[in-house]
């Protein structure tokens, strides 16, 4: 956002002087929410994106159950403080925020500049904690120092037409450079000023009449704010709080405010910041992080080390030829190194330093180090090559030393040598061990730090894409109900006791990976975990959750062929009980109309796929299964123990058998095996 971006957010911000903080989050580590709570009641998010916007929204945005630590103390300071000032400090990209509470005024300055940064601080600016602590050449941002803004720049609101004639004869640059950088401007105002003028933003300030620069500034700065995004092939280009003149002919949608057009081009994006930043802990395709095979590793190693062996050859050669020109021109540096001798005893340092500003065959001189940087004649007998000689050393010395390092360089080339086919070795071992588990049909494995949040769970993909939780237990039951049981979901449960409760999400689930990483094989589908489906819950695909929410309770081991199922609304799921009577952890009280799926069929579909590049097997029905997995099997209650089918799978996918386990419901009978266990290799057709 620009200064006058910002202007235009600060005035719009106004109405919610007098709003309580309600709550503070941080969605991701570029991103921090304060809800507030406005005087006529509501909740509004103030969603704040460091160094580049900061805008109102009303959207419905999931919120990390665990805040992160700025979100704690940003919870501790401002809950239910009344926020009284909103401005901004001059025309600079910097908000500040004025919290009142019991114990006095906190603020909150925005930098929406370079990076960008958050900073809390107390009423005599001190801070209290910063979103990243910085360093600058003239300020500090750290827990316990006082705040200082950036240097001012000149602010166009606050000049009258001498001051800003004074400026504007003062400089040096062309038109357009003076409006977009000694008045803050930026580019795009600085030119629609000039346009609006009818001047040439290259021209000269002298060439121009100021009187009509200055009527146009005005006008520009006067004018109506709202919201407008101007469009191109593909989707938004940018947005203004005005329409500039150079844009009237471009396509744009047009908002009553600002904030609502960025809503509408970035809020989606932003709202879906919780889900990017656990894609982001858990990406393996990332560059620079996450997980990369072996072969990838050291092809990584083998290519940094080829291309350190050519840079020691180049090394070698250019030392080894810079001694032989000190050499060849022996008279040449004999002479410069008895003149500089001479000099630093009659002058000393400080005369020579200023005598050789004069004398073209020398570069500098560094006191320190009793040397200085010469330059060797050419060809033609100009100044040429340049080389630091030693004014303590001979010349032979002054050549010897240069050999020395050549001579350096080279041992240390023959370590990279060995180094690199050491690397070869080790490569082509790894493509081999490669080439075999891709054979076996063993995928690569994924090391990661911690699991996808569903995975705590009991959890299934439906047709539709919708994700399905259970519990895994009582505590679990507790969690899914309480954290993932929310409205337009529907609550399921089978009619055994102890079964787990299950919450059919209706807006979170899975679309398919468009752009899967490369380590996962074209035969495992892939997908991405997604905050909003596209479809709407249906009978259809409660049906299917009800024969998971069946397959998960006892009854798999319990020796039926089939069972019963209901579904509720989650405002018909409690936990207070009647007088007298008492609800126990995981227990839940149903109230009202219960919808039943009778006679439902005990087998399952485990298929393979990738979940935000992890590949995992998956449970689900066995039409499902079958409809999206190249490798699956189907099982139905059976005598084979889970743990040896769990073994069997793990030697044939090299999954881990900690993954395996919770997939399968107990013990089991595979029934049909698709190339999850008995894999067979396709080759494909030239």
């Amino acid at each position: 956002m620009s200064g006058l971006d910002l202007r235009a957010v600060v005035s719009e911000l106004q109405v919610m002087v007098g709003a309580h903080c309600r709550k503070c989050y941080q969605p991701h580590y570029e991103q921090v929410v304060l809800r507030l709570r406005s005087k006529e009641g509501g909740n509004t998010d103030l969603v704040m994106v460091r160094g580049k916007r900061i805008y109102t929204s009303k959207r419905d945005r999931p919120m990390p159950q665990i805040p992160a630590p700025f979100a704690m103390v940003l919870r501790k300071s401002l809950s239910n403080a009344r926020l009284k000032v909103i401005e901004q400090i001059g025309f600079d990209r910097v908000l500040r925020f004025v919290f009142e509470k019991g114990h006095g005024m906190l603020h909150l300055y925005v930098e929406v500049f370079r990076d960008g940064n958050i900073i809390l601080t107390d009423e005599d600016d001190i801070i209290i904690q910063p979103l990243t602590h910085k360093s600058y050449a003239d300020r500090v941002l750290k827990k316990g120092v006082a705040y200082t803004l950036p240097p001012a720049a000149t602010n166009p609101f606050d000049l009258d037409f001498d001051s800003f004639s004074e400026l504007m004869n003062a400089s040096e640059r062309t038109l357009g450079k003076t409006l977009g950088g000694g008045l803050n401007l930026g580019g795009a105002l600085a030119t629609a000023v000039c346009a609006d003028a009818k001047h040439d933003a290259n021209a000269e300030i002298k060439e121009t009449d100021l009187q009509k620069v200055w009527d146009s500034l005005q006008n520009l700065l006067q004018s109506e704010w709202k919201g407008h995004l101007f469009l191109k092939e593909g989707g938004v280009d940018q947005a203004w709080p005005l329409v500039l003149s150079t844009l009237e002919d471009r396509e744009r949608k047009d908002f009553p405010t600002m904030c609502e057009a960025v809503d509408e081009w970035m809020g989606l994006h932003d709202a879906h910041a919780l889900s990017r930043r656990e894609a982001e802990a858990l990406d393996v395709a990332s560059p620079g992080r996450g997980y990369s095979t072996d072969v990838e590793r050291l092809e990584r190693r083998l290519a940094q080390q080829e291309k350190s062996l050519e840079g020691f050859g180049d090394k070698v050669e250019k030392q080894q030829a810079i001694g032989h020109m000190i050499q060849e021109n022996w008279t040449h540096v004999e002479q410069l190194l008895a003149q500089i001798k001479e000099a630093v005893d009659t002058l000393g340092w400080d005369g020579v330093k200023k005598a050789v500003k004069e004398i073209e065959w020398i570069s500098s001189v560094n006191a320190a180090e009793r040397s200085f940087i010469a330059f060797l004649p050419d060809e033609e007998g100009n100044p040429g090559k340049q080389v630091s000689l030693n004014l303590d050393e001979t010349v032979h010395q002054n050549a010897q030393r240069f050999f020395q390092s050549g001579r350096k360089q080279k041992d240390k080339s023959a370590g990279a040598i060995q180094a690199l086919k050491d690397t070869k070795l080790e490569l082509a071992r790894a493509q081999k061990k490669h080439a075999k588990r891709e054979a076996s049909g063993q995928i690569a494995r994924v090391k990661r730090s911690k699991r996808l949040w569903f995975e705590n769970h009991k959890w299934s993909m439906l047709p539709s894409g919708h994700l399905m939780v259970g519990g895994r237990d009582a505590k679990g039951n507790d969690s899914v109900v309480k954290r993932h049981l929310s409205l337009g979901d529907r609550y399921l449960h089978a009619d055994l006791h102890g079964a787990p409760s299950c919450s059919l999400r209706n807006n979170q689930g899975f679309i398919v990976d468009a752009q899967p990483p490369a380590h996962i094989g074209e035969d495992i589908p892939a997908f991405r975990l997604v905050d909003k489906v596209e479809a709407d819950l249906d009978d259809e695909t409660t049906e299917i959750a009800a024969t998971m929410a069946l397959a998960w309770s006892r009854a798999w081991n319990g020796g039926g062929a089939h069972g019963t199922v209901f579904w509720v609304k989650p405002g018909q799921v409690s936990k207070s009980a009647e007088t007298g009577e008492y609800v126990g952890k995981g227990a839940f009280i149903i109230r009202g109309k219960r919808t039943w799926y009778k006679d439902i069929d005990l087998k399952l579909g485990i298929g393979l796929i990738a979940i935000n590049g992890i590949p995992m097997l998956m449970a689900s029905t066995p039409e499902h299964i079958a409809d999206i997995c190249n490798r699956y099997i189907v099982i139905a209650p059976g005598r084979e123990k889970k743990e040896n089918v769990a073994n069997r799978i793990y030697k044939s996918t090299g999954l881990s058998v900690d993954d395996i386990l919770p997939i399968l419901p107990g013990n089991c009978e595979i029934i049909e095996d698709v190339g999850l266990i008995k894999f067979k290799k396709v080759e494909k057709d030239e």
